[in-house]
Order: C-alpha cells, then structure tokens, then sequence
C-alpha cells in the first residue's frame, strides 16, 4: 500500500542532512587516528585520481559497516552462550553438592558394615570402585541392602551420571564461547582496520580534492532526492488508483440488492483489514517519531543508544520505542516482518540495502528514510536513493 503521507514540499534537502562539505569535513577531522592504509600500492607510484580515492573510500566504509554487523551478531551470540556456561556451572555445582551428600549417605553405611566386621563391606567397595554401576552390574549387592541403602545407591548413581553430563555440556559450552570470543575480536579488528584505512586516504587530499568531492557528494544528493520525488509521485499514483477502485467496488456492491449479505461479509472484512492497517500506521508513527528524536546523533559502530547508533541499532531502537522487538542484526531483521515492493512502501517499513543486507534505514515516506549512514556521519533523513536505485535489497513491514 502506498503511504497515506502528503508529498514533502519541494527541496533536496531533507531534516538532519549535514552538507556534503560537512560531511567531509567530519571524516577527514578524523584523520588522526589512521592506521597504514589497505590500498594496495600503484605499481607506477602516481597518485589516485580523487575518483578512486572516492570509490575505495566507499568501500571501505561499505566493507566496515558489514563487519560491524558480523561483529554485533557475534556479540549477541557470545552473550548467550556465556550466559549459558554461567548457567551450566551453576547447575554443575548443585549437582555436585548433591553428588557429595549422596556419597556421605552411603560412607555411613560402609563405615557400619566395617564396625561389624566384615572382610570386604560391600558398600565401601562400591565406592571406591572406577565405575560403581559397573560393580552394581556385576554383584548382587543390592540383595543384601536395606529398602533405604538402595535408594541411597540409585541416588549416587543418578547424581553421579546426571553431574558427568553437565560437565561434559559446560566444557562444550566453555569451548564454543572461546571460539565466539575469537571472532567477536576478529571482527573489532577488521571494522578498525577498515576505518583506519578509509581515514588515511582521506587524510591525503588536498584541500582542492576535497572541495572537488564535495561537489561530488552534491551531485549525487541531488539525483538521489529526484529519484525520491519520482518514488513518491508513484507511490501517491498508486494510493489514488487503489482508493477509486475500492469506491468503485464499494459502489456496485451496494447497488445489488441480490447480494447484499456478501456485501456485509466484505465490509467486515474490509473493517478488520483497515483496523490492522490502522494499527500499524499507530506503531510506524512512534517508531519514526523516535528515529526523527535521533537525528544529529553520531554513527558509532556496535552501538545501540541513546547518544549513538549503528544502523540496524537505530531501527532496532526505534521499533522497540512503538512496542515491537526486532533482533540485533539486519541479517535477522530483514526477516522479521513481511517483505513488500518499494512501489508499496509504507512509513515505518524498514529498507534493506546491498546484497549481503549490510545497511537498513526506516522509511518515513515521500521516497525518503531515516538512517544511521556510515562511520564519521550521522544519524539523518536522506532518500532511500542514496547510494543509487541498485543497492536496494528489499522492504520488510515488522510485524
């Protein structure tokens, strides 16, 4: 369905936008904290034109923001797993104390069958055995044991095979967390290593160079808001054209008399599907209205709120704010609704960007969205054409 917004007044510059001398002006302040750059050297030693300069930039802060989203999913999936060899250890430990206690109960009844004289207590070697139930197997001591030495032997065998699996279970656990550890910092590295290098070149322009990128950025802004405002003339095309031909359908339907109560079926089901549409158009304005309170936030890889944000923090953040929870990851998020055409998009649906879903925005109608864009930008509205018509992946409604 298209969206129920009226068209944004004219301009190319939407709320939160940060020019593009700005922006550039943001990342090479940065330049600083550059590491040695990745670019591999020209074998004829001459300098980069500012064209390839541009471009490995970009795919450098494109490489980093996937690794950023390897790295939060990673993060997630260590946390859970450390959780569950805390909760593994704890258990181990309760069972153990019980495993004890059960090996008290059937040290009393040893040290009894040795006060009475016995050769060999049958108990005692049951204990001091490398696998009781082994002995238990092979002897018929459990013939000559009272109603409560039994149950304190199926006790110590139960405790005893219940403790061995937990253990097993926790040093699994503990081996999968160390290989999680392992790539959570794999993936740290290769985002600053990313960023090291996209800040070095950076750092290597000159002050013409990077009065001739701005120019650059400006362009593409400029082409970007257009597509935006072709977008959302489709979009309300599309409204206006599903609007008459509901009236039309509602129209003929009234004036047939022969069915009438189909007529009734379809006005309750067209009530039911307006109260849902209704209902998500209530969520959708919170979630935007949260994202829009961000804008002028630094992008900040790994981060969820409040002062900064990732990309798929910010949409995380901003549904979770209307009520709904989305996962970590745009990998997961990109799954967590129903998957529309741009044509249909309405407000709030999450927008999905490059074949490996590295980038989401939300989208706030008229063609345009609110994201966290990249390292060294900010949280902003910008056309969901930003990067062009082809890194587009796909929309998804939460729900």
């Amino acid at each position: 369905m298209a969206s129920h917004r009226k068209p944004r007044p004219g301009g190319t510059t939407g709320a939160g936008i940060r020019t593009p001398a700005l922006a550039t002006a943001a990342l090479t302040s940065m330049a600083m904290l550059s590491q040695t750059a990745e670019a591999a050297p020209r074998t004829d030693h001459a300098k980069p034109s500012l064209e390839e300069v541009e471009k490995k930039v970009d795919d450098l802060y494109r490489q980093a923001e996937s690794a950023t989203e390897k790295y939060n999913a990673n993060k997630e999936r260590t946390g859970k797993q450390r959780s569950r060899v805390d909760a593994l250890r704890e258990e181990v430990a309760r069972r153990t104390d019980r495993l004890n206690k059960a090996r008290e109960e059937l040290g009393t009844f040893a040290a009894a069958q040795y006060r009475t004289g016995a050769a060999a207590p049958d108990t005692a070697t049951f204990l001091l055995a490398d696998s009781p139930q082994d002995y238990f197997d092979q002897s018929q001591l459990m013939n000559r044991l009272t109603s409560r030495e039994k149950r304190a032997v199926d006790d110590y065998i139960g405790e005893q095979a219940a403790t061995m699996k937990k253990r097993r279970e926790a040093a699994e656990s503990l081996r999968t967390l160390t290989d999680s550890q392992h790539d959570l910092q794999t993936a740290k590295t290769t985002v600053q290593q990313k960023l090291a290098s996209a800040r070095e070149l950076l750092s290597r322009l000159t002050a013409q160079e990077k009065a001739r990128l701005a120019a650059i950025e400006r362009e593409k802004q400029q082409e970007a808001a257009r597509k935006a405002a072709e977008l959302a003339k489709r979009q309300a095309q599309q409204q206006s054209d599903s609007s008459s031909s509901s009236s039309s359908s509602s129209s003929s339907s009234s004036s047939s008399s022969s069915s009438s109560s189909s007529s009734s079926s379809s006005s309750g089901s067209g009530s039911a599907g307006s109260t849902a549409s209704g209902a998500y158009d209530t969520k959708a304005e919170k979630a935007i209205a949260f994202a829009r309170a961000q804008i002028g936030k630094p992008y900040v890889w790994g981060a969820t709120g409040p002062d900064s944000y990732d990309c798929s923090g910010l949409t995380q953040a901003a549904w979770k704010a209307a009520g709904v929870s989305l996962p970590r990851t745009t990998y997961d998020q990109v799954d967590a609704g129903t998957t529309v055409s741009l044509a249909n998009a309405r407000p709030g649906d999450l927008i999905f960007f490059y074949d490996d879903i590295s980038h989401v925005g939300v989208y706030i109608g008229n063609g345009m969205m609110i994201h966290a864009p990249k390292p060294g930008a900010y949280v902003r509205e910008e056309s969901v054409y930003y990067g062009g018509e082809s890194i587009i992946h796909s929309v998804v409604r939460p729900g």
